[in-house]
């Protein structure tokens, strides 16, 4: 689907379990398609992505990075999952720093949209590809021996209890909320794209949804529609 019609029923694209909610996730989220003559390849964002650089180094630098709030609130849930965040950092913080070192990565527009927006609010963002992920999706504790393909990684055997985002085929996507699966990823053929923004305990609603309208933004103006809904879960 091309049209509006992929917008119908949104609000049960993706469910959160309850034994997930005791851990303070909450989500925003909605769907975007190209049509075939948008090309997804290329990096038409030099502007924003300048503009977004030179807001980081005038507001943060890598010593006082970590007593931002946010930054903070993705740090605390880290540690509550196990996870060391000066050492795995959380994805949206290791994105500024990567633009106070003039490192900021350049990948295909989609991905491009999603880092920026990530950046500019802190809230780690998941755009997954439509096409390679059975709807609806799910948030939940791994069971133990579900398998995950990492981004740039080695396939591992998860452990018990850790958050995951799987498809409706089993499909492990993302581990919340910090890594994405190749499986699901996004690459220069994706046409249908779901964009989820990562909210953990201590990150106000309005943030999280903020993050998902910036992409929107930045999509729309290379020729991506999105729907007009963006649901808000916890």
């Amino acid at each position: 689907m091309r049209s509006p019609d992929l917008c119908t029923g949104i609000e049960d694209f993706v469910h959160i379990d309850e034994e997930v909610k005791t851990f303070g996730i909450h989500i925003a989220f909605t769907v975007s398609w190209a049509e075939e003559s948008v090309p997804i390849s290329g990096y038409p964002f030099e502007d924003d992505v300048n503009r977004l650089v030179e807001f980081v180094k005038s507001n943060f630098t890598l010593e006082n990075l970590k007593n931002h709030r946010v930054v903070r609130a993705y740090r605390d849930f880290f540690w509550r999952l196990g996870i060391d965040p000066t050492k795995t950092r959380p994805a949206s913080e290791a994105l500024v720093r990567r633009a106070l070192r003039n490192q900021f990565p350049r990948i295909n527009t989609v991905v491009d949209a999603g880092n920026i927006a990530s950046v500019y609010t802190f809230i780690p963002i998941g755009i997954y590809d439509l096409d390679k992920a059975l709807l609806p999706l799910r948030i939940k504790l791994s069971r133990g021996s579900e398998v995950f393909k990492p981004i740039g990684g080695r396939e591992e055997v998860l452990g018990k209890g850790v958050p995951i985002l799987v498809d409706s085929k089993g499909t492990v996507m993302h581990i919340y909320p910090h890594r994405d699966s190749v499986e699901t990823c996004v690459t220069d053929s994706t046409k249908r794209i779901i964009t989820i923004a990562a909210g953990v305990p201590g990150v106000e609603k309005e943030l999280v949804v903020k993050a998902v309208q910036i992409v929107v933004e930045l999509l729309k103006k290379v020729g991506w529609r999105s729907c007009t809904e963006i649901v808000y879960k916890y």
